[in-house]
C-alpha cells in the first residue's frame, strides 16, 4: 500500500486513495469541445467516502450548452483503478488519460486524444501542486492531466450522435478532503490563435490553525507554460469578483498576465465535503476571457480573447478577493 502511495506522488494523474476507507473524494475532470464548438461537455469519474465510510463510485456528466447536469451513482465495488499506471474503470466505462469509453444510460461511444500537454513533473516539484504535493495534511490536492489535445472519436448523446474529431479537449483532476472554502476555477483552450490554454486556479487554503490564498496559474503559449503560482514568487495584485466579471492580475519575475472573465449562465454540480458529493457548486462552460500577457517592463507579448471558458466562482469569495 506505502509503494502505491509513493508511485502516486510522483504521477499525479494515477488514483491516490489507496488505504482509504473515510473522509476521501476523488474524481478526474475531462472538458469536451466539438470542432464546431456546438457540443461542449464535462465528464467527471469519481469515488467518494463519508466520516461513516460508506462509499460509492460516480459520474458526473455537465452539457455546457444546454446547462444540464447528470450525477449517476455505482457501487464502490464497481470502482477499480490501476497502481502502475492511471487507467480508472467504473462498470464498463473506462477513464485514461489519452482516451475514454462510456457505456452510460444517455451516453455511449469512445474518444481518443492525442498532442496532450501535461504539466511539468519532477522529484521535486510533482506535478502543478509544486512542493505543496509533499504536504500531508491538505485538504485538497490537484493534477493536470492535459493542458490542451486534438480528439478523435464520436459520442452518442440521447441516441444522436456526434462527431467529436478535431476538437479541443482539456482533462484535470482533484482529491482530498473537500474543496475549499472559496475558490475560483477557470480554463480555456479555445483562443484566436491555435495552441494556446489558460488553467486558472485561486483558493483559500486551509494551513494549521489558520490559512492563505493559493493560486496556480498557467499559461501555454508558443510551445511552453509560464507558469504564476504560489511557490514561484508570483504576486497576486488584483483579484476582483462581482455577479458579471472576474479580474485577476498577477506578476513573476519576468511576466506579468492579467484576466478579466465575463461570468455566464452556470449548471449545478454536485462537489465534495469531507469526502462525500454533499456540495453544490457552479460551472459555466460558455464563458468567455479577455488575457494580456506582458513582460516585466510592460511590453505587450499577447492579447486575446477566448471562449467556451469553463468558470466556476464558489464559497465565500470574499475570502479571496484583493
Amino acid at each position: 500500500m506505502l509503494l502505491k502511495k509513493l508511485k502516486a506522488l510522483f504521477h499525479p494523474e494515477r488514483y491516490h486513495g489507496w488505504g482509504m476507507s473515510s473522509q476521501y473524494f476523488e474524481g478526474w475532470y475531462y472538458k469536451i469541445i466539438s470542432a464546431d464548438e456546438q457540443h461542449a461537455l464535462a465528464f467527471i469519474p469519481g469515488i467518494a467516502m463519508d466520516d461513516e465510510g460508506h462509499k460509492h463510485a460516480f459520474i458526473q456528466v455537465l452539457n455546457g450548452k444546454t446547462c444540464e447536469a447528470e450525477y449517476i451513482t455505482f457501487k464502490a465495488e464497481d470502482f477499480v483503478s490501476q497502481a502502475h499506471r492511471f487507467k480508472t474503470e467504473i462498470e464498463d466505462n473506462v477513464f485514461e488519460g489519452d482516451q475514454i469509453s462510456l457505456n452510460l444510460p444517455n451516453v455511449k461511444g469512445q474518444l481518443q486524444f492525442s498532442n496532450t500537454v501535461p504539466w511539468p513533473n519532477s522529484w521535486c516539484s510533482p506535478g502543478i501542486m509544486g512542493p505543496y504535493a509533499f504536504v500531508p495534511f491538505m485538504q485538497c490536492y490537484h493534477g493536470i492531466l492535459s493542458m490542451d489535445h486534438s480528439i478523435y472519436g464520436q459520442l452518442t448523446i440521447n441516441g444522436t450522435e456526434i462527431d467529436f474529431t478535431g476538437g479541443r479537449g482539456y482533462t484535470e483532476k482533484d482529491w482530498g478532503r473537500s474543496f475549499p472554502s472559496a475558490y475560483i476555477w477557470m480554463q480555456c483552450n479555445h483562443f484566436g490563435q491555435a495552441g494556446i490554454s489558460l488553467k486558472m486556479s485561486m483558493a483559500n487554503i486551509p494551513w494549521l490553525r489558520s490559512s492563505f490564498v493559493g493560486f496556480i496559474v498557467g499559461l501555454y503559449y508558443e510551445d511552453r507554460l509560464i507558469q504564476f503560482t504560489t511557490y514561484n514568487s508570483t504576486v497576486l495584485t488584483k483579484c476582483l469578483v462581482d455577479k458579471n466579471v472576474v479580474q485577476v492580475e498577477l506578476r513573476n519575475k519576468k511576466y506579468q498576465l492579467q484576466i478579466v472573465a465575463q461570468r455566464s449562465e452556470a449548471t449545478e454540480l454536485a462537489s465534495p465535503i469531507n469526502g462525500f458529493m454533499d456540495g453544490r457548486i457552479s460551472e459555466s462552460m460558455t464563458s468567455t476571457v479577455d488575457i494580456c500577457l506582458k513582460t516585466k517592463n510592460g511590453d505587450v507579448l499577447l492579447r486575446e480573447t477566448g471562449r467556451n471558458v469553463g468558470l466556476e466562482v464558489a464559497g465565500k469569495v470574499e475570502q479571496i478577493v484583493t
